[in-house]
């Protein structure tokens, strides 16, 4: 399935240049940004792809550092709804921490992904990355949790989470309910013709982020040694009514409004907005 690229919605993309010949581990390999991720790797890089789902008991004790130069994990449990404490605070803080200690003793850099959700409902503004944390569920607090502890611990080695806002694009069919709203509108509007939207959908706006620009970053950043937490969004927020609209027009369906629904209006962000400031610096 294509999902429309809305060109003024669209940031450019980063040209991602291979300086220096480099081996990357990339952890949640097959997932939805994983699989964009190593297509844009260079070429000549030599990537090791890693994915749970496969190797449910592997610990990164398990794997081989051998020669790698930096570790992209992008591997979590990545459902807002989960209610499972103890098994997202072992595959998203546990697993992560456990893999840091292994950079550590290896000397490998790392880069992960963390989220926007961290947050939460708090603000209705361009959020920079010294705001203070709201998470809103499981998901979001593993995250952060993450986050603090690698601030704490301030490892030697080159470290960079990404907190991720609204990613779409190809690949993340798989995700079901918890896919962005343009892969869930196209696939409604080119199966049945109709775009199902929550009530108040012009009042929730995201900054939505398209997936080449999130892993064309990752590439870029390798480059750099700055260590940090970095917001990765596009700086511009766009309702689920316009998103709606606009694969309306494309698909030539119509828009049905439908109750929201009650198991999410506790942990919803209404808002996300990236202050971009501190990745343009670098970059």
């Amino acid at each position: 399935m294509d999902i429309p690229l809305i060109s003024r919605w669209h940031t450019p993309l980063l040209q991602a240049k291979s300086v220096v010949k480099m081996k990357i581990l990339v952890t949640g390999a097959s997932g939805f940004i994983g699989q964009n991720l190593v297509k844009k790797l260079p070429t000549d890089w030599d990537i090791i792809k890693f994915d749970i789902k496969d190797y449910p008991d592997t610990r990164p004790k398990h794997l081989s550092f051998s020669n790698v130069n930096w570790v992209i994990h992008l591997g979590a449990l990545s459902s807002t709804t989960e209610k499972d404490a103890k098994r997202v605070m072992d595959l998203n803080l546990a697993w992560s921490i456990e893999l840091a200690e292994e950079c550590e003793k290896h000397n490998v850099n790392l880069q992960w992904s963390s989220s926007a959700s961290v947050y939460g409902n708090k603000y209705k503004c361009a959020v920079d990355e010294n705001k203070a944390a709201q998470p809103l569920n499981l998901y979001a607090m593993s995250k952060y949790f993450f986050e603090e502890y690698m601030k704490l611990k301030s490892y030697e080695f080159t470290w960079q989470g990404f907190r991720y806002f609204n990613v779409y694009g190809p690949h993340e069919e798989h995700k079901g309910s918890q896919a962005s709203p343009y892969t869930q509108f196209s696939k409604q509007a080119s199966e049945t013709g109709v775009i199902r939207v929550f009530e108040g959908s012009e009042n929730y706006k995201r900054d939505f982020v398209h997936v080449d620009y999130v892993v064309d970053t990752h590439v870029k950043m390798i480059q750099k040694k700055e260590s940090g937490i970095f917001n990765l969004g596009t700086g511009s927020t766009r309702s689920f009514l316009d998103v709606a609209k606009e694969i309306a027009t494309t698909y030539n369906a119509r828009i049905e409004t439908i109750p929201f629904p009650e198991h999410l209006k506790s942990h919803y962000q209404e808002y996300t907005h990236a202050d971009m400031n501190k990745l343009s610096m670098i970059l």
